[in-house]
């Protein structure tokens, strides 16, 4: 009986190998220190600064800030046609029902009347010279952070080789292209993922040469002492009050470049992003595609 020979199976191929991920060096001892110290000192200044709001919760411009004057914002409770009081922001004409949040909050059918709820002001419970302490303290804490940010930065070229925008980034084209690639929620990968994009360079050259400037040089101009040390920031500024609503609409544009931020961070991968952060090592993403951008 003969036997019959079966072809030989092709081996089977081996599996591609997985590309290994470059570990980059992507931030100093000194970013990353300076970073979580301005974090923290960010995060208790604007709930320290909503309870000095709180003690007077409208902005005026100019030299105005009495109570019968007309503020172009303000938060406070109004009597609505139930009888009974509401939170409203009112920003100009515009009327915003804020009940339950800003103007008036709720807590075992009780109400109170203030413009942020205590869980978001410290301390939380109304004490304007305890809020002032909190908030001048860490003023000064985020000054002297930022300062050493911004000296260490020009002697390591950190702010000159990865902050600043060079000419060629900021051609319409190269723009639109960036802006496009963040609608897509594309991020860059491989080389280009070892250098901050346009609209990164953009939105942190704005919060540390303008927002932070800003917001420091306004809240000396509310500070009677100072004046009389520097008087001609009353002229920049167009007085106290104009400071302050200045102060206030800084505040919030840094408010809204955090959450941006957040949410960057987390479309690009938050451990990776935060590890970065704590230990200094980026894991670069693999280009696969070959779509490096310059």
């Amino acid at each position: 009986m003969s036997s019959v020979v079966l072809p030989e199976q092709p081996a089977a191929a081996p599996a591609p190998a997985k590309p290994k991920r470059e570990v980059f060096y992507r931030h100093t001892r000194i970013v990353r220190i300076c970073h979580w110290v301005n974090a923290l000192c960010f995060l208790l200044l604007l709930m320290s600064g909503m309870q000095i709001f709180n003690s007077h919760p409208r902005l005026y411009w100019g030299q105005a800030g009495a109570n019968f004057d007309t503020p172009w914002l303000k938060v406070s409770p109004v009597l609505r046609a139930d009888n009974k009081y509401h939170g409203e922001l009112q920003v100009g004409e515009v009327k915003l029902n804020t009940d339950g949040f800003l103007g008036a909050q709720y807590k075992d059918g009780k109400a109170t009347y203030q413009a942020f709820p205590g869980w978001l002001t410290i301390p939380s419970w109304h004490d304007l010279g305890m809020g002032r302490h909190w908030h001048f303290f860490f003023a000064w804490a985020l000054v002297i952070n930022g300062a050493t940010y911004v000296v260490f930065g020009f002697i390591n070229r950190h702010l000159q080789r990865d902050i600043t925008p060079k000419l060629a980034e900021l051609t319409p084209k190269h723009l639109l292209q960036d802006v496009w690639d963040h609608l897509r929620l594309k991020h860059p990968a491989g080389e280009a993922a070892k250098r901050y994009n346009t609209l990164q360079k953009l939105a942190y050259f704005s919060v540390i040469f303008l927002l932070f400037p800003v917001m420091i040089l306004t809240g000396l101009t509310m500070s009677p002492g100072f004046n009389a040390i520097a008087p001609f920031l009353l002229d920049l500024f167009g007085g106290r009050q104009s400071a302050r609503s200045i102060h206030f609409i800084a505040a919030n544009l840094l408010v809204l470049f955090l959450v941006v931020h957040l949410v960057e961070v987390v479309i690009a991968g938050a451990w990776n992003e935060i590890r970065s952060m704590i230990t200094g090592r980026y894991h670069v993403p693999p280009d696969t595609h070959g779509e490096t951008r310059a």
